[in-house]
């Protein structure tokens, strides 16, 4: 029998405790985390940028109820965010109104090719501080590093060996734990990856970044990291990956990461 967290609850998620997710985003990851913690017994409300209707089908397969944007961050114990870099500081006004004690995990990359230029980014600032300054308030960057068809088909049991390992960064100990926790039920090692100061170790470009490492190879993935080279390797990366007439399997995709950030 589960027993289910009360939203807002200091409970971490732990096998047999089922909790209230709102999840922002029905594109590759934000569905695939919805099926994932669906399956795993927690309760599912999942929103786009449109409506839900337009996501019904998708929602009814997945096992997540469909719902506004405003109602997937309704008395939830967690929020998880999954759209376009750029589209953050759309989300602030109703964020102001979710409880300070609901975990916010964010999931975005940038791609100024796709999101159009932020300067302060562009000058060093990570990717989820300038993301927890847009939307009002603290939050924990967690399945940023991974692929869409790595996070849907190759999770493994706690126990393997070969399991991937995935970074989560944040300044809250409780939220970081409670993400960690969701990670851990989607198949994926979780490593406490620091503070969000730090969290640039795992932007896109990085050793770390969608390169399917294990516990220690990403331990010293995320210590080789060069945050001037980042952004360099990130932009070489998608000029590869989005050259006409070019289609990558996913195994193909993690050989270039690697060997471009190495």
């Amino acid at each position: 029998m589960q027993t289910r967290a009360q939203p807002g609850d200091n409970t971490r998620t732990r096998e047999g405790i089922e909790m209230n997710v709102g999840i922002i985003g029905a594109g590759h990851i934000g569905a695939t985390l919805a099926r994932k913690l669906a399956a795993c017994g927690h309760q599912i409300k999942l929103a786009n940028s449109k409506d839900p209707q337009s996501i019904q089908t998708l929602a009814d397969e997945v096992g997540a109820k469909a719902v506004t944007k405003e109602q997937a961050v309704a008395d939830v114990d967690v929020i998880i965010l999954s759209i376009p870099f750029a589209r953050y500081p759309d989300l602030k006004q109703m964020l102001s109104q979710v409880p300070e004690q609901v975990v916010v995990i964010d999931t975005s990359n940038y791609y100024p090719q796709r999101d159009g230029a932020i300067r302060e980014v562009d000058e060093g600032k990570p990717e989820s501080v300038w993301v927890s300054e847009q939307i009002g308030r603290p939050l924990i960057k967690a399945w940023n590093a991974v692929l869409a068809a790595t996070l849907a088909d190759q999770g493994q049991p706690a126990e393997s060996a070969t399991r991937i390992a995935l970074p989560v960064a944040g300044d809250d100990v409780r939220a970081e734990a409670i993400a960690q926790d969701l990670v851990e039920e989607t198949g994926f090692t979780a490593l406490a990856a620091g503070g969000l100061q730090d969290s640039w170790r795992q932007q896109p470009g990085t050793p770390a970044y969608c390169t399917e490492l294990t516990l220690p190879e990403l331990k010293q993935a995320l210590e080789a990291a060069d945050k001037a080279r980042a952004p360099l390797n990130r932009d070489a990366l998608m000029a590869r990956f989005m050259a006409p007439g070019t289609e990558f399997t996913r195994e193909q995709m993690v050989a270039i990461n690697r060997e471009m950030t190495a």
